[in-house]
């Protein structure tokens, strides 16, 4: 692999222009292709072997009309009561619309200040279009609105209504360009890794929108695929440039200072974008459609800039010759050292007392763990969105104007090919007397008579502690053979629990496959083990921060929201795959540093401070380019992207400070030799993948490495 990339790299920058039209066309036929023959998000809530997916299955089947999606029309006279002449013209143009299939008749609120329609469409959500669809509500109902009243729209369709994107992602580039300029002090270094990761970032966006034409792709999957492949495309552009640097200041021709800089970081590049897909990969096991589709985008995006990386960078850097060094620096013939001084006496003090700031450090990420103790999951609904959303506006006035339980009712669907319609009253009767439940509505037959749906109205919102266990007195005490409870409600009940039985399945997969990778990369059982526990210990220090955050409500009115809120259900498997990804990648740049001082010296402690100086500022500098770029998606309107933003933001930070600085020259300190232990029997078993600093020939090829023996400590 070494010899090959070195090729790669020295080829492309020998002969740029070829690599850089073939990218051109590339994007350009991939962009073409999504725009020709691309799908739109959707998102894809199925939950094989659960009860409100059989109930949903069962209305689907016997009730065509609750088949399709719905929407919500609420209507509020600011004065007085609504004017139903004016709401009865609005059911009378919602029902000329695309796709209704029926238009519920309004129900006023009790004081006759609100009214709620219901619009129901003959196809599922997928099947709509959700911003059109939503501009032809309003449309419709202008009658209401030039009368003076407020109109606001829930329902599935409003909800499914993303906002525009682009804001976080130029947030993030313009932050990314201050700090490359900062430490390259050169508009062309400083450009590269943008250009090149905004190349790769396009090729898979697009690729997403074509994967969107043969699956449901959820509608986050775009936004977390940017975010994370922004971040990355940056990172691995960074580090690469940094190494082509120091062959040019070692007075290197650049072509063969691109062929090196790719054999080496550009290696290390390869394994931590696996490391990164690997652990994307993970989220299959959560056998939950949404999040399959998430973990494919984003390793679409992710795959596609690890491969602008290792070939168009190189051929960028041959075009722009020495200039990604400073003015004065080209002028003295030399560029300054990658080494950070400052950042070799820290490793030197935190070795001399490990113990200390061993548990000094260990200390402060439990602290910041503990509060994810008592984290509370639940899937976002509308009362997550900020007052600006109007499907968060239209479920204030519901829960104002009916109760709060109106916002997520319960659906009984009743096969009465199992049970008999002459259980229905029976039922009604026993729905009504379960615990937390203010209303049962009449059952409605379908039209065969074979099934009904009752519908039952808790006494609190969706979003409700008490709900999870409601849901459970209704299936365990008030239904007859072939009943099952579905409804949003309850798939989002049964979603929890499907996440949180599935989370440590996935846990352990991704930890596994990581730990075996680095094994083979590094040679060492201990060093990758270290790795992994301390990925961990970020992992659970960021989930802490996000339950202060949004849970505690300690910085909610900062992020755009009027309270606290549960920490989404969606975000512990994703964020647990994406940052054991990410986090990985600077283990993988730092270690390749390390074990190539190992290598070379022998020496275990010096080794450590060596590969710390040596990557400390760029390290430092990519950490605080994905910071960043992951706080700018933090301002991002849903609720999931805002959350994954801050939590991955204080993941990052945490790993490249706490970690980097303190918990890591501390353990390999404490392990010495022992860091690098490895059986002399799975020595010679693993294939041998060496990402470490190369020995180079004279003749400018790669040469053989000086292997030394794994330590037998």
């Amino acid at each position: 692999m070494s010899r090959l990339l070195y090729r790669l790299g020295k080829g492309a920058a020998t002969r740029p222009w070829r690599v850089v039209v073939a990218w051109v066309l590339l994007v350009g036929v991939v962009a073409g292709v999504a725009v020709l023959a691309g799908g739109t998000a959707q998102d894809d809530y199925t939950l094989k072997g659960t009860g409100s997916q059989r109930g949903t299955d069962l209305l689907r089947e016997r009730f065509p009309a609750l088949s399709g999606a719905d929407a919500r029309v609420v209507v509020h006279a600011r004065t007085g009561a609504v004017d139903q002449a004016k709401v009865a013209e609005a059911v009378a143009g919602l029902r000329r619309l695309p796709h209704v299939s029926a238009v519920d008749p309004a129900v006023p609120s009790k004081d006759g200040a609100t009214a709620l329609i219901t619009v129901r469409y003959d196809v599922p959500v997928t099947g709509l279009k959700p911003k059109p669809t939503l501009e032809e509500l309003r449309t419709a109902t202008t009658v209401l609105t030039g009368a003076g009243h407020q109109v606001e729209f829930g329902g599935q369709v409003p909800e499914n209504v993303t906002a525009p994107g682009g804001v976080a992602e130029a947030i993030g580039v313009v932050a990314a360009l201050i700090i490359l300029l900062l430490a390259f002090g050169s508009v062309v270094a400083a450009g590269l890794p943008l250009v090149v990761a905004l190349a790769g970032l396009g090729a898979g966006m697009a690729g997403i929108t074509i994967l969107a034409a043969f699956a449901n792709v959820a509608n986050a999957a775009p936004t977390l695929a940017a975010m994370v492949g922004l971040g990355v495309g940056i990172d691995y552009a960074l580090f690469i440039l940094t190494r082509h640097r120091e062959g040019l200041a070692q007075g290197l021709p650049v072509p063969e200072a691109a062929g090196r800089a790719i054999a080496t970081a550009g290696k290390s590049v390869v394994f931590a974008g696996l490391t990164v897909l690997l652990a994307l990969c993970g989220l299959v096991l959560s056998r939950i459609p949404v999040f399959m589709t998430m973990g494919f985008a984003t390793g679409i995006v992710v795959a596609a800039t690890m491969a602008g990386a290792v070939t168009l960078l190189p051929a960028v850097l041959g075009l722009a010759g020495p200039k990604v060094l400073r003015r004065r620096d080209r002028a003295a013939g030399a560029a300054p050292s990658v080494e950070s001084p400052r950042v070799r006496r820290w490793a030197d003090r935190v070795a001399a007392r490990p113990w200390a700031w061993l548990l000094a450090a260990l200390v402060l990420m439990l602290a910041l763990a503990a509060p994810a103790l008592g984290m509370r999951t639940w899937p976002s609904d509308a009362s997550s969105e900020p007052d600006s959303n109007t499907a968060r506006r239209a479920y204030d006035l519901v829960a104002e104007g009916y109760g709060p339980g109106v916002n997520g009712p319960l659906l009984v669907a009743v096969d009465l090919r199992k049970s008999g319609e002459g259980t229905l009253p029976a039922v009604r009767e026993k729905l009504a007397g379960v615990q937390g439940v203010v209303a049962v509505s009449p059952p409605q037959l379908a039209p065969d008579r074979s099934a009904a749906v009752i519908m039952v109205t808790p006494a609190f919102g969706p979003q409700d502690e008490r709900v999870p266990g409601l849901v459970d007195r209704v299936r365990e005490g008030a239904l007859p053979p072939g009943a099952e409870v579905t409804g949003f409600t309850a798939a989002y009940t049964d979603l929890s629990r499907l996440l949180d039985q599935r989370l440590w399945p996935v846990i352990g997969v991704v930890v596994a496959t990581s730990f075996l990778m680095l094994v083979v990369v590094f040679r060492s059982v201990l060093a990758p083990l270290k790795a992994a526990l301390l990925n961990l210990l970020s992992i659970g220090a960021a989930y802490g921060v996000l339950t202060m955050v949004f849970q505690w409500g300690w910085g909610a009115e900062l992020l755009g929201l009027p309270h606290g809120v549960p920490v989404s259900s969606f975000l512990l498997l994703l964020m647990f795959a994406v940052l054991f990804g990410v986090s990985m990648d600077y283990e993988v740049f730092l270690l390749s540093r390390v074990r190539e001082e190992w290598l070379r010296t022998g020496e275990a402690r010096a080794s450590v401070s060596a590969g710390l100086a040596a990557t400390g500022r760029v390290i430092t500098s990519a950490a605080l380019i994905m910071v960043a770029v992951f706080l700018g998606f933090a301002l991002d309107p849903g609720l999931v992207i805002k959350q994954m933003g801050v939590g991955l933001a204080v993941a990052v930070a945490l790993d490249a400070t706490v970690v980097r600085l303190v918990l890591v020259p501390a353990t390999m300190a404490l392990l010495g030799r022992a860091n690098w232990w490895l059986p002399g029997w799975l020595d010679r078993i693993l294939p041998r993948f060496d990402v470490h600093g190369e020995a180079f020939e004279a003749s400018g090829t790669p040469g053989t490495p000086v292997e030394r023996e794994p330590s037998r400590v």
